[in-house]
């Protein structure tokens, strides 16, 4: 059976006028379909790493600088803005029947992104807003899945899988 993600995606309203789709723009914001379509083909890539379920659910909510300093504030005591958050389900063992795992999606976790920050990187690393935007949902959605950088050698990982998930969509980004 294809894995199936049921995606809740919460769209900032952007801006931005690279971001909004305003005049100029060359760069409209993703759609939900694309989304939807992008985590379906990260969630293929991804499957040995998932635990059993029919479908698997994710909230992504693209928002501000100031909301997500506040998120981050609260949950990691860092008050400064961050480019992404990730709040993993997964983290806690909690009893599952058999007709549970059949029947309902298993919810692996939210990511929150800052389309704020994202915009800054982006001119930064010189590449496109939705490039950014979808390295960052990556990088959260790993996070969701156990993915972790405390040193050098693991986050050398973690982004080479990135530049994985992100070719499997059609975006050709490089790491240093």
């Amino acid at each position: 059976m294809p894995l199936r993600v049921e995606l809740y995606v919460e769209n900032y309203d952007y801006e931005s006028p690279v971001a909004s789709g305003k005049i100029g723009d060359t760069h409209p914001p993703i759609t939900s379909e694309a989304w939807e379509n992008w985590f379906d083909i990260w969630l293929e890539i991804l499957h040995p790493q998932l635990p059993a379920a029919p479908s698997y659910e994710i909230g992504l909510r693209l928002t501000d600088d100031l909301q997500i300093q506040t998120l981050n504030a609260q949950y990691r005591q860092q008050d400064q803005p961050t480019d992404v958050l990730a709040f993993a389900a997964l983290e806690v063992d909690f009893p599952q029947s058999e007709e549970m795992l059949a029947s309902v999606p298993l919810c692996l976790g939210d990511i929150i992104v800052s389309v704020d920050t994202a915009q800054r990187q982006a001119q930064q690393q010189e590449h496109s807003l939705p490039t950014e935007l979808a390295w960052l949902a990556a990088h959260g959605l790993l996070h969701l899945l156990g993915w972790d950088h405390p040193d050098e050698e693991s986050l050398r990982r973690m982004l080479e899988q990135q530049v994985i998930l992100l070719h499997a969509i059609g975006i050709s980004i490089d790491i240093e």
